[in-house]
């Protein structure tokens, strides 16, 4: 696919937005150059749904694999905002354990928020607004368990989408960010109940990790978005 791509329609990963706040070695250290380019190739290509506006005012997020991808970035933004806030307004008597770790989730998900958007181009779809009017931000329990409901909801959502995607350069590229987003997990349960980290509720009798198809995990992250999502060309296996 890359050598069919020309060198002009392949833009910069790496634009001034992108710079203000990742380095290239960071932003490639992360996620891998291989894997960038190739998103960015198939970003670029002419036969692709552009992703956009849809039916009643929502967000398309496309077709193919890079509908697939828009859906990772949307759950990606949703993330990013809810860290940003929390530790922009630390909840009352946040330890600097907590503050430590929650900075490095937020950072984590920055991340990958980034590495969507610049990888995605101009396919990818536009800044969601969220809302997040139904947590106490300044409440430990409102925060934790926000937290612990949106990485287990991430975490179902890449297993669940990984069958959806036919390139596997992209399923290698899912691999590595569920791993860390599994981790965010573990941490949050643990912080919440001791010793839940991969209790039943999270992982079944054979041991892997529960998966949620893309209608089931919009259905519950739209209470926490104002923009509605239209996901009706993704692909369904």
């Amino acid at each position: 696919m890359l050598n069919n791509t020309s060198k002009e329609d392949q833009p910069d990963l790496i634009n001034d937005g992108m710079a203000r706040s990742f380095s290239r070695r960071k932003f490639f250290g992360i996620m891998g150059a291989g894997t960038a380019v190739m998103i960015t190739a198939a970003a670029c290509r002419k036969e692709m749904h552009s992703p956009g506006k849809g039916n009643n005012s929502s967000v398309d997020l496309g077709s193919g694999d890079v509908g697939v991808l828009n859906y990772a970035y949307a759950l990606e933004q949703l993330e990013a905002a809810f860290y940003v806030k929390v530790v922009a307004s630390p909840y009352t008597q946040m330890s600097p354990m907590e503050k430590s770790y929650l900075t490095d989730i937020r950072d984590h998900e920055i991340a990958h928020r980034e590495f969507f958007k610049a990888a995605l181009s101009t396919k990818a779809i536009q800044s969601l607004e969220v809302d997040f009017s139904a947590i106490d931000f300044t409440d430990r329990n409102s925060v934790l368990g926000t937290a612990k409901a949106f990485e287990d909801l991430g975490v179902s959502a890449y297993n669940g989408a990984g069958q959806l995607l036919s390139n596997p350069d992209y399923l290698t590229l899912a691999g590595k960010i569920v791993s860390v987003e599994a981790r965010h997990a573990a941490w949050i349960r643990d912080m919440v109940t001791a010793g839940s980290f991969a209790d039943m509720t999270a992982v079944d009798s054979n041991g892997l990790d529960k998966a949620r198809s893309p209608q089931e995990v919009l259905s519950i992250a739209g209470a926490f978005l104002k923009t509605k999502i239209n996901a009706s060309n993704l692909p369904t296996s």
